[in-house]
């Protein structure tokens, strides 16, 4: 089963599509064009509606925030498994899990 959403902002250029492939017990959500944190809240509800395990494919991602980068370490620290994911989006989550290490938790 596929399923295709377009989270779209009011410039073109910031655009997200979210395509669901649905396979035997297990769920796949292809991300293609910029991940920006207005299109967090759509991508959460397809994360949560996939059930487990769900599986987030960043083959055709271009761009990602930083709210973008905290959600995709919020999902693999959740067991969902990330493919594909660009040298320099991987890099910038290691940066950002040891940044929340190294401060220290408020009073």
């Amino acid at each position: 089963m596929l399923h295709s959403f377009d989270c779209s902002s009011e410039q073109s250029s910031m655009t997200l599509r979210i395509i669901q492939v649905a396979g035997k017990g297990e769920m796949l959500i292809c991300l293609s064009g910029q991940l920006r944190s207005e299109h967090l809240d759509q991508l959460k509800s397809e994360v949560e509606r996939g059930g487990s395990p769900v599986t987030l494919d960043l083959e055709e991602l271009d761009l990602v925030d930083i709210e973008g980068v905290r959600f995709l370490n919020a999902c693999e620290s959740a067991g969902v498994s990330i493919l594909h994911c660009s040298s320099y989006i991987r890099e910038w989550m290691l940066q950002e899990r040891g940044r929340r290490k190294e401060q220290p938790e408020p009073l």
